[in-house]
């Protein structure tokens, strides 16, 4: 709001309250204590990455998360637990810029018993792996919370669905410049066409100026933003030069235009805002369906061997449903979750810990998926 001071950590204007602390203002209880917080723990670089980066809190919300201690809600949400370490993934939707990165994966500053922490930028996951002596699945949520990213929490969603929201902006500017490029094509026919008559390449001439504005202000305005904010950091990023690129095209089209020298390469400047947006377009769809971070469920077999009556026999992997019998065999990895019912189990979770260190269980102990088994063959129930 206009007049009104502006809150150091999320960036909104103070209107129902403003907080003055530590010689800097706040909208808010929820935006001082964040960055208490971060203070607190020799984070303050958070904010010299953006400008007023900060998430401002919800405070209608009372982040009650007393139902993550239930047992059954756990087993639905990690990824893995070996009674020591435990690795989780959230979704987080407010991560937008690279403070968000730099917080997020600097978690283990704010609470020790963060082991690590690692975030997918364009698909907004955290995951986050702790020790489970130390910390609760509650703990880890409310500290979430308490910095301003409480994560998305959905028992019901498949964890394995990709989230692959469209960009509607995009598309948006999109269809904007492809619209604009083709009128901007027909209306340059007099020049195409040779035609001498003044009058038509004047009113032709402003109508593509006019239809330009939208290509110049809206269309290219993340590539203008991106060349602002790389020059801000004392850096040159690949935005630059295109934009330079779209700049000299538009200033020097209205120049031969406005002073009657020239009809100006608006067609050449509405093609090339439009071309480069199907490429980034088409870039956003090949990020969304190839995944370049491979984990140990892509060294998962293709097929295992299941107890079928008083036989052993090899079916595919996607065929097992809970409660079947399963032999897993030295130096084969463990496939599913399942407790074990048969054998001594010595497992190596380096695929998942990156820790190279051996766990040993026994009958009626749990294992989770990922695990290779060294030593003589086990049987599992699947759970």
């Amino acid at each position: 709001m206009k007049g009104k001071p502006t809150c150091y950590h999320c960036g909104e204007a103070c209107v129902e309250e403003e907080i003055q602390a530590y010689d800097k203002k706040f909208c808010c209880v929820g935006c001082k204590l964040v960055y208490e917080i971060l203070a607190e723990n020799g984070l303050q670089n958070y904010y010299t990455l953006e400008q007023q980066p900060g998430i401002r809190k919800n405070r209608n919300k009372t982040g009650d998360f007393t139902y993550l201690e239930d047992p059954d809600v756990w087993d639905q949400l990690v990824d893995f637990d070996d009674g020591t370490n435990v690795k989780i993934t959230f979704r987080v939707p407010q991560i937008h810029c690279s403070s968000c990165l730099w917080l997020l994966e600097n978690l283990y500053r704010l609470n020790g018993s963060i082991v690590q922490s690692r975030v997918n930028f364009l698909s907004k996951r955290v995951t986050i792996s702790f020790l489970k002596s130390q910390m609760t699945l509650r703990q880890l949520v409310e500290l979430l919370h308490s910095i301003g990213y409480e994560p998305e929490i959905n028992l019901a969603q498949n964890k394995e669905a990709k989230v692959q929201k469209s960009d509607r902006h995009l598309y948006y500017k999109l269809g904007l410049a492809g619209f604009v490029f083709g009128n901007v094509m027909l209306f340059s026919f007099p020049e195409y066409l040779g035609m001498d008559n003044p009058t038509f390449q004047k009113g032709f001439g402003y109508l593509n100026l006019i239809l330009s504005l939208p290509i110049l202000f809206y269309c290219a305005s993340d590539y203008w933003r991106s060349a602002w904010l790389a020059l801000r950091r004392g850096s040159v990023n690949i935005d630059l030069p295109i934009t330079l690129g779209i700049l000299t095209l538009f200033g020097r089209s209205a120049y031969e235009i406005i002073f009657q020298v020239g009809a100006g390469y608006l067609d050449s400047l509405a093609g090339l805002v439009f071309f480069l947006l199907i490429g980034r377009w088409f870039q956003r769809v090949t990020y969304l369906n190839l995944d370049f971070e491979r984990d140990y469920q892509s060294y998962f077999p293709i097929a295992v061997t299941k107890k079928e009556g008083h036989e052993w026999r090899s079916m595919l992997l996607n065929k097992v449903r809970v409660g079947d019998e399963l032999r897993i065999r030295d130096e084969e990895l463990v496939p599913v979750d399942g407790i074990i019912s048969r054998g001594q189990a010595v497992l190596d979770y380096s695929f998942v810990t990156g820790e190279n260190d051996l766990v040993h269980r026994s009958v009626g102990d749990r294992v989770f998926a990922g695990g290779k088994q060294k030593g003589k063959s086990i049987e599992i129930r699947v759970s």
